[in-house]
């Protein structure tokens, strides 16, 4: 993946607008939990088409940017098969994690993303993490267990639910990687369009082998899954996607802990629920470490 050309510096739109964008992604990400939940079909089947929804749309975005050629283009890059085959893995256990642990632990194994970034920018991507972004990396975990600290436990009978956060994490740490590979030589519409079509076809054979019931049974049904394609993934993914293309995977790696702050801000607004000190003061921390972490350029 690192001998991917990055693109011209007259191409960028600016760290303020691709932050920006990151910021949008995690709340967009960060209303995933719920669809999945009230979804009425199978942790497989939810993931399956939370991306086989959004592949019309993204293919419409793709051939806008460059025609028939990204849509094409998109199928012959080696960084875009990566990309797409980690996310059906993120996908894989992220669903099966909401639903076998509490969501408290699923969010806070699923956030040690940037620490497979940490370990594995250098040698895939050519991209060194420095003290700076690896600090502000450290300060956000850190920020990440104080703000759900108290909600996490420790359950033997949800072990095996932690342990999908942990391939969970793995997923979407690797899936950065790639993403940062392949948008240095492609469009966003067309690295999302491909990444996700690759993954609807690996969690496709997934939903078809395992679930027994793939359709949902009502139109609430239906609409929970469109609004997982829509919201959750062509505006989260398709946002990171944009942003990787300006910014270090390292730092936009760190996407994970705003998401984190986005489910806690909206589990207040939409359900009332309290925010102690504890959950302020680790929501101060992961801005601090991103903070730290910002480009300098």
């Amino acid at each position: 993946m690192s001998t991917a050309r990055s693109l011209p510096l007259s191409a960028r739109p600016g760290e303020v607008v691709a932050f920006l964008a990151l910021c949008l992604g995690a709340v967009a990400m960060g209303v995933s939990p719920v669809f999945v939940r009230i979804a009425d079909v199978g942790p497989f089947a939810s993931a399956f088409w939370r991306v086989a929804l959004a592949i019309p749309v993204l293919a419409i975005w793709a051939a806008s940017e460059g025609g028939s050629r990204a849509l094409v283009s998109a199928f012959r890059s080696r960084a875009i098969w990566l990309a797409g085959f980690f996310f059906s893995i993120d996908l894989f256990f992220w669903h099966l994690s909401i639903l076998h642990t509490s969501i408290a632990n699923a969010t806070f194994l699923s956030s040690m993303a940037p620490i497979w970034v940490l370990l594995f920018s250098g040698l895939f991507i050519g991209e060194k993490v420095g003290r700076r972004e690896a600090g502000g990396v450290i300060v956000c975990i850190l920020g990440g267990a104080v703000l759900l600290g108290g909600s996490y436990t420790l359950d033997s009978t949800k072990l095996i639910g932690d342990i999908y956060g942990v391939g969970t994490s793995f997923g979407f740490g690797t899936y950065f990687l790639a993403v940062r590979a392949a948008r240095r030589e492609h469009k966003t519409g067309t690295v999302t369009f491909g990444a996700t079509t690759v993954t609807a076809l690996c969690l496709g054979i997934v939903a078809f082998a395992f679930e027994p019931k793939l359709l949902p049974s009502s139109l609430a049904g239906a609409a929970t899954l469109a609004a997982l394609a829509y919201v959750s993934h062509i505006g989260g993914q398709g946002l990171l996607a944009f942003a990787l293309g300006y910014l270090s995977a390292a730092f936009s790696s760190l996407v994970i802990f705003m998401e984190v702050i986005a489910a806690a801000a909206l589990a207040f607004l939409v359900f009332g629920e309290a925010i102690g000190w504890s959950q302020a003061a680790g929501g101060l921390m992961i801005l601090g470490g991103i903070w730290i972490a910002r480009p300098r350029s």
